[in-house]
């Protein structure tokens, strides 16, 4: 009796998948250091840090609005491409504005990336990013 049981038993775990693994996605486009990874692939899901739209050689943040928002989905763009996705991957969104008047601008850049196939998505406003002078925040999830 106790053999079966020991043997059902390892049949069991035997049948169990494999615990998925974590695969870390840094793009040699952005400095290593920050506390956080930029993504986190686990099972087909990716998992994109949050990006704020900080030119990734100067660390500034252009004065122009549209021009924030191209540059957080580029970055997020680089994050989707080294894990060997894109755009078209995507199925949730969150965005974060510090200022809810900027929300149809916003959308006017978000559209010229996302046109087909729209994923699900959050805006919420904020009163402040942890990066000064950022008026937005975006993070994504993608799946293959």
């Amino acid at each position: 009796m106790k053999f079966a049981h020991l043997v059902f038993v390892g049949l069991l775990v035997a049948a169990l998948p494999a615990a998925a693994e974590k695969q870390i996605i840094q793009p040699k486009e952005f400095a290593p250091g920050a506390p956080f990874s930029p993504g986190v692939l686990v099972d087909g899901t990716l998992y994109v840090a949050g990006q704020i739209g900080r030119d990734l050689k100067s660390g500034k943040v252009p004065e122009d609005f549209a021009a924030e928002v191209r540059m957080v989905l580029d970055n997020i763009g680089i994050v989707l491409r080294e894990a060997k996705m894109s755009y078209a991957d995507v199925v949730s969104v969150q965005v974060y504005l510090t200022d809810m008047e900027l929300f149809q601008r916003m959308n006017a850049v978000y559209t010229t990336y996302f046109k087909t196939n729209l994923p699900a998505r959050t805006t919420v406003g904020v009163s402040k990013l942890a990066a000064p002078g950022a008026r937005v925040e975006i993070t994504v999830t993608a799946r293959r």
